[in-house]
């Protein structure tokens, strides 16, 4: 039924898409739409697009339930039969075929950018080029990668519920942090937004003395244990209200950081630029925003030094740039949040190897030790916090399929 109806969605309500570019013979066609889900420290939603000519297009769709439904129900007939190359105009034509069911934000513009990475792999596969030749060419050799380190030595799952105490103790950030360092990343990060041993009503967006202190103790123990070796981010996960992130920032204004993330929850931006003013620390956030639209108060009101578009659910990767474009106007710098697997680390590496303004894409997977295994490679992917940019055609990685089943869940 939804196959159906969104097939008739793509043929009678947008007659402007009927008028495609003609078709030669050699004209390349889209012929199935699929995903796998391999779990993770997030479920990763590896995308599929295939073509006659004997070429598939990986993506990543960003970690959400139901991607895999819009993906296959809604967008794989709306694709079926188009031409691959025609990245930007079939982004809109998926924009177009959800609209009204999320297609400018939420779960549907996340199965769009999924189903973007894939078809830039494709055409880049399909054309012999590597996608940043595609976005423009190619401003650097390598791509700096930072390194999230959650909270002290834990794991994600665990953090949410069984994490050890002492993980959140100021020696256990201060091994972490050495332990990434040493492994070469210039910029690490931490969550501050962690329990601290005391019971406290964290719905009030409060921090009282002691809570702060805590807080501030874990960015002591990383930057003396670091020194001038790395530069340090904090998370605070949009966890506080606007006295206590300005407390907070104020207690860590003696340790020089590299930016402090998302103290204020997403919504209201006129709150994050008064933060912003107020406080001498760089601030950054973006991951909760949708494409360029979602992007531009924020630059308006100059309420961030930083952006942080999450590749595989802001747009995709020509919206990622075009946001990049967009903050360059302002002097805002991009650093992309990224929690996936390879795929969509390599379709950062991209944007970031062809925007000017780009800092340092995330890399969240040192706790899955099976992550670079997951692509058919016989050198490390990430060496001394750096990736090089690959010159083989598409995204420039294949995945390993066998791994991948592996640690398939659906």
């Amino acid at each position: 039924m939804y196959s159906d109806f969104a097939a008739r969605l793509a043929t009678t309500m947008w007659p402007t898409f009927d008028e495609r570019p003609s078709r030669t013979t050699e004209t390349p066609e889209i012929t199935d739409l699929s995903t796998v889900v391999v779990d993770g420290n997030f479920p990763w939603t590896i995308v599929q697009v295939e073509t006659d000519a004997g070429v598939t297009g990986i993506g990543e769709a960003y970690p959400s339930p139901g991607v895999h439904e819009v993906i296959t129900d809604y967008l794989r007939p709306v694709l079926a039969g188009e031409n691959p190359l025609d990245v930007e105009r079939l982004y809109h034509l998926m924009r177009e075929s959800l609209s009204g069911r999320g297609s400018q934000q939420g779960i549907g513009t996340i199965a769009i950018s999924g189903v973007e990475l894939a078809l830039w792999d494709a055409a880049g596969k399909l054309l012999e080029q590597p996608v940043y030749q595609l976005l423009g060419g190619k401003i650097r050799e390598e791509v700096r990668i930072y390194a999230d380190c959650h909270a002290g030595e834990g794991m994600v799952d665990a953090a949410l519920s069984e994490q050890p105490s002492e993980t959140y103790e100021p020696e256990a950030y201060a091994r972490a942090a050495r332990a990434a360092v040493d492994d070469g990343f210039e910029i690490v990060k931490f969550d501050l937004d962690v329990p601290s041993g005391r019971e406290i009503d964290t719905l009030s967006r409060h921090l009282d003395g002691p809570e702060i202190e805590h807080k501030r103790s874990l960015v002591e123990a990383v930057t003396a244990e670091v020194g001038s070796e790395a530069e340090v981010a904090v998370d605070c996960h949009w966890n506080f209200g606007l006295e206590a992130a300005e407390a907070l920032c104020a207690a860590l204004s003696p340790y020089d950081l590299a930016w402090i993330e998302d103290p204020l929850p997403p919504e209201n931006t006129a709150a994050m630029a008064a933060l912003n003013e107020r406080v001498d620390q760089p601030l950054l956030t973006g991951e909760n925003r949708y494409g360029r639209h979602g992007f531009r108060d924020l630059l308006e009101e100059q309420a961030t030094a930083f952006v942080a578009p999450d590749v595989p659910k802001t747009g995709g990767i020509a919206e990622t740039k075009k946001i990049a474009e967009l903050a360059e106007t302002y002097y805002v710098t991009l650093a992309p949040h990224n929690i996936g697997s390879p795929v969509a680390t390599m379709a950062g590496v991209h944007v970031g190897a062809a925007t000017a303004n780009f800092l340092a894409l995330e890399f969240h997977a040192r706790d899955v030790p099976w992550w670079e295994d997951l692509i058919v490679r016989e050198e490390p992917l990430i060496r001394d916090g750096r990736i090089r940019v690959p010159d083989t055609p598409g995204l420039g990685i294949e995945l390993d399929w066998d791994v991948v089943e592996a640690h398939r869940v659906s």
